[in-house]
């Protein structure tokens, strides 16, 4: 089964996130539908998953949600959906928009400096973004919206072009809904 966390660290980091965080005893099966307070009916989710979890009458629905979102890294599953996020908004994926930056000003992504300019214009942008009121988070809205603000620093930063947002004007979005 893959989860986002291993064994040694299932009663500290969120099953689905994998983030280090306080952990909720969340019912596979919920009370409301039957389920029953005892441990083959739990799993452990941080308040932010907990919140967004199925709640049906079929356990496998559970297992299926939490293996979907299973990241290979601790602490980065929130930063991937931001990505996701950005992608959606502006239909090119944040690697992609880094590479062509990167390359209008003649450095490779292999670079050691490419690693460094990426990680100084994010910090750039870091408290330029702040969390909705009642959430101790940054959402997947915000953390997209850092990202193309770093995206146009990085490319200030470099002299060269960014286009934003041009490959969309005058063309019918095609609804969040529909999307495969």
């Amino acid at each position: 089964m893959w989860l986002s966390v291993g064994r040694s660290e299932a009663e500290t980091h969120c099953w689905r996130c994998g983030c280090e965080k306080k952990l909720q005893r969340c019912h596979i099966i919920p009370d409301p539908l039957g389920g029953k307070d005892e441990p083959g009916n739990i799993v452990l989710l941080c308040s932010r998953c907990h919140t967004e979890g199925p709640n049906v009458t079929d356990p496998e629905i559970m297992w299926d949600w939490i293996r979907a979102y299973g990241v290979p890294f601790y602490e980065t599953f929130w930063n991937i959906r931001g990505m996701q996020e950005y992608k959606f908004i502006y239909h090119k994926s944040l690697s992609d928009e880094i590479s062509d930056i990167l390359r209008q000003a003649n450095i490779s992504p292999d670079d050691e400096r490419a690693g460094r300019l990426i990680k100084e214009n994010l910090q750039s942008v870091h408290d330029k973004g702040s969390i909705h009121f009642g959430q101790p988070y940054l959402n997947t809205a915000t953390m997209a919206g850092l990202y193309r603000m770093m995206l146009k620093h990085l490319a200030e930063t470099l002299g060269v072009c960014f286009p934003v947002a041009a490959a969309d004007e005058g063309k019918p979005r095609t609804p969040w809904w529909s999307i495969t």
